[in-house]
C-alpha cells in the first residue's frame, strides 16, 4: 500500500470515529464572550490516471455522471478516492497593522455574528467570504469537529475567545475554483498530508517579542531589548503546497523597487509580516494556534507523532535559553511524565501572544469564576488534569528567568563599565 493510500484509509477511519464521537461543546469561561470558528477543509486529489479519466468524462456529453455521496463511508469507498492524496486547504492572512494574526498561516474563518444560529454556521459563513467556498453546496460533507479551544494571552492570561474547528470534505474530483477576498486572505494553499506528516519539514519559527515586555517604555527600552533577548523561538511546518492563488490585487504583491523602506515599515515586518505577507517569496511556515488544531487531526493518523510538533518556546539568546531550560526543568519534567502516563488529553498551541488549550473532556462547567488557567478553564482539582494544561506555569517561569538574565546583563555591562573606567584612570596617571 503507498503512503497516500495509507493516510486516505486512515483518515476514513478517524473521520468515521469523529462523526460518531463528536467532541464536547466548550462554553464561555466568565471573562471571555467571544466565539471563532475556522473550518478545516479537505479534499482528495485524484492520481494522474483518474484525473485524465475524469476530464474526459467532464469534457463529453455524457449528462450526469452520478449524484455526490451523501456519507463519507460511501465517499471513501470510490476508487479514485482511495487512489488519491488527501489535501488540506490553508490561507495566508493579509497585513493589516495591528492584527495579532496578520500575516499567518491560518484556516479560513472568523468570529460568530449574532445572526448565526452556531458556530459551525460561522465556520461556513467566514468561509465562503473570505475565499468564496460554498461549504453548504451538495458535494460537500460535513466530518466532524475537532477540541475546541480557549484562547488567552500568553502573558497576561486575559481570555479573548472559544475557537471552534469543523471540518469538512469536498467530495467532487475537481474542487470549485477560490475567490479571495483580498482584504482579509492573501493567498490560498492546498497542502498534502503527507507533507504534514513528514518529520523533514519541521522546523522553527523566530518571533521578535521584544515589543511585548517594552509596549508602554518607548522605542529605546524595545530595541534594547530585542538585542539582548533576540527572539523566541516556536514549533512549526515548513508547507510544500501542490496548489496556490494569490490575491494579487493587494498593494505590495510585486514589490516596488523605488519604494524604500521606512522605520515605520520596518516595525510592521518585525512585529507584524505585513510585507511578507503580500508576496508570495519566503517560506511558508504552519505554527501557533493553528499547528495545534491541525496536530489534533494529524495525531490520529500514521505514525502517530503529532505530539513532536509541539516544543516548548524558548529563545535564540543562548545564556536566556540556558536560564529558561534551568528554570523550567522541573515542570517540564513532571509534564513529560503525565503526557507517558496517557494522562495528557491534547495539544496545546501558542504563539508570540497566545496560548489555548484543546478540551477533549467535557468538564468547563465545573471551572470556577476568577480562576481561570492559561487555557481560560479552571483548575480542576485532579493533579493530571491540572498537569495537562502544558503551559501552566511555564511563562511565570519564563518571566523569572528573563528577569534574571536583565540583572546579569546589566550587572556584566555596570562591570565592564567600571572596568573601563579604572583603566582609564590608570592610563591617566
Amino acid at each position: 500500500m503507498s503512503v497516500s493510500a495509507g493516510i486516505i484509509k486512515s483518515l476514513a477511519e478517524c473521520l468515521g470515529s469523529i462523526q460518531q464521537n463528536p467532541y464536547p461543546h466548550v462554553p464561555n469561561p466568565p471573562d471571555c464572550q467571544k466565539r471563532a470558528s475556522v473550518a478545516l477543509v479537505l479534499r482528495v486529489r485524484p492520481d494522474y490516471a483518474d484525473s485524465v479519466t475524469i476530464a474526459s468524462r467532464h469534457s463529453s456529453t455524457e449528462g450526469n455522471h452520478g449524484l455526490p455521496p451523501k456519507t463519507l463511508a460511501d465517499f471513501f469507498a470510490q476508487a479514485w478516492v482511495q487512489k488519491g492524496d488527501a489535501e488540506i486547504l490553508f490561507i495566508k492572512r493579509a497585513g493589516r497593522v495591528g492584527d495579532r494574526w496578520s500575516g499567518h498561516t491560518a484556516l479560513p474563518g472568523g468570529k460568530r455574528d449574532p445572526p448565526d444560529v452556531d458556530d459551525r454556521a460561522a465556520a461556513i459563513r467566514e468561509t465562503k467570504e473570505e475565499v468564496g467556498l460554498d461549504l453548504s453546496r451538495s458535494d460537500c460533507l460535513y466530518a466532524g469537529n475537532l477540541p475546541e479551544r480557549v484562547v488567552t494571552t500568553t502573558w497576561g492570561k486575559k481570555g479573548l475567545m472559544v475557537l471552534c474547528p469543523f471540518m469538512f470534505i469536498l467530495t467532487s474530483p475537481t474542487s470549485p475554483s477560490l475567490l479571495l477576498q483580498p482584504a482579509e486572505v492573501a493567498a490560498t494553499h492546498w497542502v498534502p498530508l503527507r507533507a504534514l506528516l513528514s518529520s523533514s519539514l519541521r522546523t522553527r519559527e523566530l518571533v521578535d517579542v521584544s515589543s511585548r515586555f517594552g509596549k508602554r517604555d518607548g522605542p529605546v527600552l524595545r530595541y534594547m531589548l530585542r538585542f539582548m533577548l533576540g527572539k523566541m523561538m516556536f514549533s512549526a511546518v515548513r508547507l510544500i503546497p501542490s496548489e496556490s492563488v494569490f490575491a494579487s490585487s493587494i498593494s505590495g504583491f510585486i514589490p516596488d523597487p523605488q519604494k524604500n523602506v521606512t522605520i515605520f515599515s520596518g516595525l510592521a515586518r518585525g512585529s507584524f509580516g505585513v510585507p511578507s505577507s503580500t508576496t508570495p517569496s519566503g517560506p511558508l511556515l504552519l505554527w501557533g494556534l493553528t499547528l495545534g488544531i491541525v496536530a489534533d487531526l494529524l495525531e490520529m493518523l500514521p505514525p502517530h507523532n503529532a505530539i513532536e510538533l509541539w516544543q516548548y518556546p524558548t529563545f535564540t539568546s543562548p545564556d536566556l535559553r540556558l536560564l529558561v531550560y534551568l528554570f523550567t526543568y522541573k515542570l517540564r519534567q513532571a509534564n513529560a511524565r503525565h503526557l507517558s502516563d496517557g494522562t495528557w488529553p491534547s495539544q496545546t498551541a501558542v504563539d508570540a501572544s497566545t496560548a489555548a488549550v484543546a478540551v477533549s473532556e467535557a468538564e468547563p462547567h465545573q471551572a470556577k469564576p476568577n480562576n481561570i488557567g492559561v487555557g481560560g478553564l479552571g483548575f480542576s482539582s485532579r493533579p493530571s488534569h491540572t498537569l495537562s494544561l502544558m503551559l501552566s506555569g511555564y511563562y511565570e517561569r519564563v518571566n523569572v528567568a528573563i528577569a534574571v538574565f536583565l540583572v546579569m546583563r546589566i550587572a556584566a555591562a555596570g562591570g565592564l563599565g567600571y572596568y573601563a573606567f579604572r583603566t582609564w584612570k590608570l592610563w591617566k596617571r
